[in-house]
Parts: structure tokens; C-alpha cells; sequence
């Protein structure tokens, strides 16, 4: 029988709103660092909700040259700086058949920034004005395009697009390709930039965004104070390679995904289903693949949007996934706390929280946690990192649409 193909993490990259590189955005994690701050990208006088946790000082022509700069999308921007980090530190270029190397990489909006442009061009000037280039600067597809077209990836470069989930799903599928042999490494994680008028409005008007003004009081997982998200932009990238070609060439190994599970409520467009049926079941069928026992020391970076529906009702799926004895046992905290909700690029970050937790057996923390609801009864870390030796590490990501996905992460 043909043993189980493994995939290990062997470079990382990052572009979030506490830091343009991976060391700066662990470091704030670590620290209790609160990326949101009031929104600069567009004057907010008319819109309830007035913060964001936007990426400071970043420049595209970093990574990119002038005319690429002009021919994308922020949140392919981002996207390709993140990946382009992740390849350089894993020494991957030139170390795989290009055939073998695929990219799988989310989004939840795509390219909303252009849209709203050129729609605006179409009203105001005529059809004639609106870019040549609107339709490709604006597909959620593009990003894992241009991250293809890159680096010579010529294996399938697809998106996945389960709005916040979107990060958690692409990470989870470029497992399944590594896993089932249709790729030795795929470049991996999410993309956002979604801070644009029209998509604050929108989810203000859904009633789903914080309407706080105080950085401080927005943002509040597992709190009573809660009242919505906090919403964040970004990428972070992964490089996912198989095991023994990862070992036969000497990379640094980051810590193996060992699990997923991907489910649908089935239930309704935006509320997840009130008996939490999904989530649990995703976190079961990852739990199951990561090999869990009860001995396990278990770390699990929640979804933890800070809704008052979301977190209650992912209480319950933790509960149900871990048992009402073993989920006392549990580390869990919300980085959203931090960098506010990242949307398609949240899975990934997060994916990148569990793998430094693993690493440094340090838990970051839940900021401004400090009137913990007694419906989000868990061990949820308020405030301050605490050191704690691991052994798994879980990632929810919970999406409109009733998408569920759950990575499992081991040091190898």
C-alpha cells in the first residue's frame, strides 16, 4: 500500500496590517499589537463604521515593476509580495519541476477597489473611459494568475472563493493536491482589500461591522461588549511541499498540515446554522486526519469575528468537536482581535499564528478581552501571550454561505 504523502510548510511570507514581512506580523501577535486604527483609504464623514485595520506603507513597485503596479488589483498587490516572500525564504524556485508546482489561493471579494473605480469612470464618463483592463484587475482569480505566471507554476492555479473562509480552503485544498500526488509544492493562503466604500456599506447596512470609534472597543471576540467586526486587509503565503522532496532538498520545515475539514451548514446565506452542526463537523474531520488523542495539548485560533452570533454559536461547535472535559484543556484566542477581520486572506494569517505557536510553544493572546461572555465559556488567552508546549494546532475559519473549514497543524 502506497504510504500517505505528507506536506510540510516550508516558507512563508506576509503583507497584514501589523507588519509587511512575517517577523513583524508574529511579533505583533505575540505582543498584543492592535493593527486598527481609523480608516485613511477614504473619508469616512458619512458611514457609521469608521475603522479598519488597513496595511500601512506598502509599496507594490517593491515587488513589481511600474506597468504591473498599474495593471492590478490592491489585493493581488498584496498577494503577489506575500508569495513572493514565501518562495524566497523556501528556496523553492528552480527546485521543483514546473509541471509539479500549482497555486491555490483565496480571496473573498477580489478586486473591489477596481470595481468601484470603473464603475464610477461608466457613470460619470461613458462606457468608452472604463479600463481595457477592469475585468482582469477586478476577478478573484488573478491573483493566484499572477502568482503563477511568477514562478513558473504550471500545474492548476486556481482561487478558492468561500468568502471568509476563502484562505482556510485554499490552504486546505493545496493539502488534498499535495496529499493525492497532483503537486509537489503549491503556493498557498489569501488575499484581501476590501476596504472600499461600497463594501463598508454594505456590511454596515447588514449590521455585521463595529461601529465603535475607539480602536481599543471594536474589535472584542468572546466579549459582551461585542457588536460586530472589525474588518482588515492583507496576504499572507505559504509554500506547501511534500515531505520527502522538502527533506531531499534541505528545506526548512515550518510544521506540517496534518488535517481539514471543509462543511456546509446548509442553512442560511449569512447565520450560521444555530446547532453549530458544520463547524463542529469540520473541526472533527480535521481533529481525525491530525491523528487527535486526548493527550494532545491543543491550541485553536478561532474564527472569533467578534459577532455576538458567531462566537456563541462557535463555542458550541468547540465544545462539541472537543468534548465538555477536553475543551477545558484548550488554548483557544481570536487574532482578529489584532488585525481585524481579513476576510479571504483570515484563514491564512491565522494558518500562520498556529504554525509560530507550534513553534515557539507561545499562544497569542485575545486583546481587549476583558468582560469575557459567560456564552464563550473557553480558556480564550485575554490580553497577554502565555507560554504553553503544544502539540496541535487548529485554525476555523467560518464563512457567509454557511462555509466551514478547520486546518490542523503538527511540528514535524
Amino acid at each position: 500500500m502506497e504510504a500517505i504523502r505528507r506536506a510540510v510548510v516550508t516558507g512563508i511570507g506576509a503583507v497584514t496590517p501589523l507588519g509587511l514581512n512575517v517577523k513583524d506580523t508574529w511579533d505583533g501577535l505575540r505582543g498584543g499589537k492592535n493593527g486598527i486604527a481609523p480608516i485613511t483609504l477614504f473619508d469616512t464623514e458619512k458611514f457609521k463604521a469608521k475603522l479598519a485595520a488597513e496595511v500601512r506603507g506598502f509599496d507594490p513597485k517593491e515587488y513589481m515593476d511600474v506597468n504591473d503596479t498599474l495593471r492590478t488589483d490592491r489585493y493581488t498587490q498584496f498577494a503577489v509580495a506575500a508569495a513572493q516572500q514565501a518562495v524566497d525564504e523556501s528556496g523553492i524556485a528552480g527546485n521543483v519541476v514546473p509541471e509539479r508546482f500549482s497555486v491555490m489561493f483565496g480571496t473573498g471579494i477580489g478586486g473591489i477597489n477596481t470595481f468601484e473605480t470603473e464603475y464610477k469612470k461608466l457613470l460619470e464618463r461613458g462606457p468608452r473611459r472604463v479600463s481595457p483592463l477592469f475585468i482582469p484587475m477586478m476577478i478573484a482569480n488573478m491573483a493566484a494568475g499572477m502568482i503563477a505566471i511568477r514562478h513558473e507554476c504550471r500545474g492548476s492555479a486556481m482561487p478558492a472563493v468561500t468568502a471568509c473562509a476563502s484562505g482556510s480552503n485554499a490552504i486546505g485544498e493545496a493539502l488534498r493536491m499535495i496529499r493525492h500526488g497532483y503537486a509537489d509544492a503549491v503556493i498557498t493562503g489569501g488575499a484581501e482589500a476590501a476596504i472600499s466604500p461600497s463594501a463598508i456599506a454594505g456590511f454596515v447596512n447588514m449590521q455585521a461591522l463595529s461601529t465603535s470609534e475607539d480602536p481599543n472597543a471594536a474589535s472584542l471576540p468572546f466579549d459582551k461588549r461585542r457588536g460586530g467586526f472589525v474588518i482588515g486587509e492583507g496576504a499572507v503565503a505559504l509554500v506547501l511541499e511534500e515531505y520527502e522532496h522538502a527533506l531531499a532538498r534541505g528545506a526548512t520545515i515550518y510544521g506540517e498540515v496534518c488535517g481539514y475539514g471543509s462543511t456546509c451548514d446548509a442553512y442560511h446565506i449569512t447565520a450560521p446554522h444555530p446547532e453549530a452542526r458544520g463547524g463542529a463537523q469540520a473541526m472533527r474531520d480535521a481533529m481525525r486526519e491530525a491523528g487527535y488523542t486526548e493527550s494532545d495539548t491543543v491550541y485553536i485560533n478561532a474564527h472569533g469575528t467578534g459577532t455576538p452570533l458567531n462566537d456563541a454559536l462557535e463555542t458550541a461547535a468547540i465544545k462539541k468537536a472537543l468534548g465538555e472535559e477536553n475543551v477545558k484543556k484548550a488554548y483557544v484566542s481570536s487574532t482578529k482581535s489584532m488585525t481585524g477581520h481579513m476576510l479571504g486572506a483570515a484563514g491564512a494569517i491565522e494558518a500562520l499564528a498556529c504554525l509560530f505557536a507550534l513553534n515557539e510553544s507561545v499562544i497569542p493572546p485575545t486583546i481587549n478581552l476583558n468582560e469575557q461572555d459567560d456564552e464563550c465559556d473557553l480558556n480564550c488567552v485575554p490580553n497577554t501571550a502565555v507560554k504553553a508546549e503544544i502539540t496541535l494546532a487548529l485554525s476555523n475559519s467560518l464563512g457567509f454561505g454557511g462555509h466551514n473549514a478547520c486546518l490542523a497543524f503538527r511540528k514535524v
